[in-house]
């Protein structure tokens, strides 16, 4: 396993690079005292952005707020019931952060997604400018996702993920999930905590195998899995996410100090982050074909930093249109990339195989870009 017990310098590595961060608050940190703990917390995410860093925060509450206000103790199985009940407590939920902003001279706004609005690449651009246009402005943007009107089809499942997702389509080069434990433990056979993991360069079976699932909580949705799933997440982009304790919000500013606290995963070694395109594949395309390559492009690919031209096309999978996502298999059928189809899928059943000088022959038509997919559009796996 490649975890630390105490920091190895990768705090230091890591936060003089933090420029913009998102924040994760999870609905036991609220729940008590709403209002109280927005006081709290707002308090903490504006002193952050007074030394220079732009935050967004993700946060949950709302279901279980609405559970408070009801007076019920147990969350409700039936979709509609805590569909009414995210509706009922989201409007609690942001008249509290907008009090709090409002006593400090500040403004909060409020963004509600499901899982179609980041997997579909003209909507999840207009959020991240939406995103961006309220930083630009000074105001907290506060997302949380859209539970009023989710269904399975477009929910993404817990918060931890979605502020992940944020974080890798807004390019924040760090997350910090604020929850009711003090950090990544490792576990004990009797399921007690033992010590705590500093640093986590890598997640291995091991120590996924250490994580629970979800905590039995009735407020709650999520677990120490969901947490390692978004740290996945986060380091695949190239970019860090912290687990801290947020029963004091005040560790926040503490750990961007440098403070030995909480657990960090992070990578190795510095590696170059993906552009907006490389991003939106990786994380949240929906492929709708697939290319089979060759072996001499699979290695141009993987090892050479080369576009995928048509002549290392074996085959195509699937139905596909030009500009469509697709998935680029080798031979035996591997996944070692997405990308954006340059071709439709009835196109390239036509010229795969073929050199580049006679795609326009062969097509019927002038050819101005003569790859299958263009390397600025392909992530590879």
């Amino acid at each position: 396993m490649a975890v630390f017990t105490s920091d190895n310098g990768a705090r230091a590595q890591v936060l003089k690079g933090v420029r913009r961060l998102v924040v994760k608050v999870g609905s036991n940190l609220l729940r008590e005292a709403p209002g109280e703990r927005t006081e709290q917390l707002v308090a903490q995410l504006l002193e952050v952005r007074a030394r220079g860093v732009e935050v967004i925060l993700v946060t949950s509450g709302a279901i279980p707020l609405g559970m408070t206000i009801l007076g019920k103790r147990r969350r409700p199985r039936e979709l509609a019931r805590i569909q009414g009940l995210s509706a009922l407590g989201q409007g609690y939920l942001m008249r509290f952060y907008e009090n709090a902003c409002d006593s400090r001279g500040a403004h909060c706004a409020q963004l509600l997604l499901t899982a179609a609005d980041l997997r579909d690449r003209e909507r999840n651009v207009r959020v991240a400018d939406c995103l961006r246009a309220l930083l630009e402005e000074g105001i907290l943007p506060i997302v949380n996702e859209n539970d009023s009107v989710c269904v399975e089809e477009i929910k993404i499942g817990d918060n931890d993920t979605l502020a992940a997702m944020v974080a890798t389509m807004m390019g924040a080069q760090l997350t910090v999930l604020m929850t009711t434990v003090d950090a990544f433990h490792a576990m004990g056979k009797d399921g007690s905590f033992g010590e705590r993991f500093s640093v986590v360069t890598s997640l291995d079976k091991g120590l996924l195998a250490m994580a629970g699932a979800t905590d039995g909580n009735p407020y709650s949705t999520g677990g120490m899995m969901t947490k390692l799933h978004a740290a996945s997440i986060c380091t695949a982009g190239g970019y860090a996410m912290a687990i801290l304790d947020g029963r004091d919000f005040g560790t926040l500013p503490r750990f961007l100090d440098g403070e030995d606290i909480g657990t960090l995963f992070c990578q190795t070694e510095a590696r170059k982050t993906m552009g907006s395109w490389q991003r939106f594949l990786a994380f949240f395309s929906e492929p709708v074909g697939a290319m089979v390559v060759d072996d001499g492009a699979r290695d141009a690919l993987l090892h050479e930093n080369r576009s995928l031209l048509p002549g290392g096309v074996l085959g195509v999978s699937g139905v596909f249109r030009k500009g469509e996502p697709v998935r680029i298999l080798d031979a035996r059928r591997q996944e070692i990339g997405r990308g954006i189809a340059n071709f439709s899928s009835e196109e390239l059943l036509r010229i795969c195989g073929e050199r580049s000088t006679r795609l326009a022959a062969l097509l019927g038509h002038p050819v101005e870009s003569p790859e299958a997919v263009h390397k600025d559009y392909l992530v590879l796996r």
